[in-house]
């Protein structure tokens, strides 16, 4: 339940030229050197230990790496620091999903609660921003009705995300189908995309993810991906990132399928592209 949302994307569009050491250290987060980039704001932060930027980096680094009490602590900080920027609010809601999944009976909700109202804060300040509706949607999605989940708000959310941008729609409308394990909508999609344009990369992987996480058409799933890694990677997609997601996918599919070490050979594959990789933080947009 309360899974991270995706990290990928600079998280200062937009704002004021940063210094040109957190400079450095953000072109390590883009770039996806997670292990690199946390050495490096670890060592900003002893000269700027107040700044809400560099709190929010090592929150969210702090998190990637399952570091849940740092990346609560970092987080706790720069929301009461800068509590209107929408950055922080939903990194806050990261933290605070995964303090509740690891926290015992009568706190759990007590934190789901505060991931849900970070959330959707996030959303209010910036309801343009797909990534931050996504993060409400899964929440809307997996949280029991008690912490405030509802899958109608959700299929609302996906609503209001289609509005936005075609591409995320879709992507939001399959994660409510799979959740609900209405397999064929969640395919159905990315069918059209695939009539129109039979070697669409964007729609092969997704294809590949849906047949990974709900274990049907694994057969075309596969091929869907083994079909990706035949194709030039679309321009502006992060190689490593990419790469890697397509071959975790490929390792799903082959476990549920009964082959457990052609499955690791592709977890290794994933690993030896990008290092830093961790499936289970992007999820929802890989």
């Amino acid at each position: 339940m309360l899974g991270l949302a995706a990290l990928g994307g600079s998280l200062v569009s937009g704002r004021a030229a940063p210094a040109p050491e957190v400079a450095a250290a953000i072109a390590l987060y883009d770039e996806g050197s997670y292990s690199a980039a946390q050495i490096r704001f670890d060592e900003i932060a002893r000269v700027r230990p107040d700044d809400p930027e560099i709190d929010l980096y090592r929150g969210r680094l702090a998190l990637w790496f399952d570091d849940a009490a740092g990346g609560l602590a970092f987080l706790q900080k720069a929301v009461q620091t800068a509590p209107d920027d929408a950055r922080i609010q939903n990194a806050y809601g990261d933290a605070c999903g995964l303090t509740a999944r690891r926290s015992g009976f009568f706190s759990k909700y007590g934190w789901a609660r505060k991931c849900l109202a970070a959330y959707a804060r996030a959303v209010a300040l910036e309801p343009g921003n797909t990534d931050y509706r996504l993060s409400l949607l899964r929440y809307y999605g997996e949280a029991p009705a008690i912490a405030g989940g509802s899958i109608a708000k959700a299929y609302a959310e996906a609503a209001e995300i289609r509005k936005l941008d075609a591409a995320d729609g879709r992507i939001a409308f399959a994660t409510v189908y799979l959740t609900e394990e209405k397999f064929d909508q969640a395919f159905h999609e990315f069918d059209e995309l695939l009539r129109q344009k039979p070697d669409d990369f964007y729609a092969l992987y997704q294809i590949g993810r849906c047949a990974a996480l709900s274990g049907v058409q694994l057969d075309r799933g596969q091929a869907t991906l083994q079909r990706c890694l035949q194709l030039p990677l679309p321009a502006g997609t992060d190689r490593r990132t990419t790469l890697a997601n397509i071959h975790y996918r490929l390792g799903n599919i082959l476990e549920k399928k009964g082959d457990p070490v052609a499955a690791q050979a592709e977890y290794a594959a994933a690993r030896q592209v990008y290092p830093d990789f961790r499936p289970d933080k992007d999820t929802l947009r890989d």
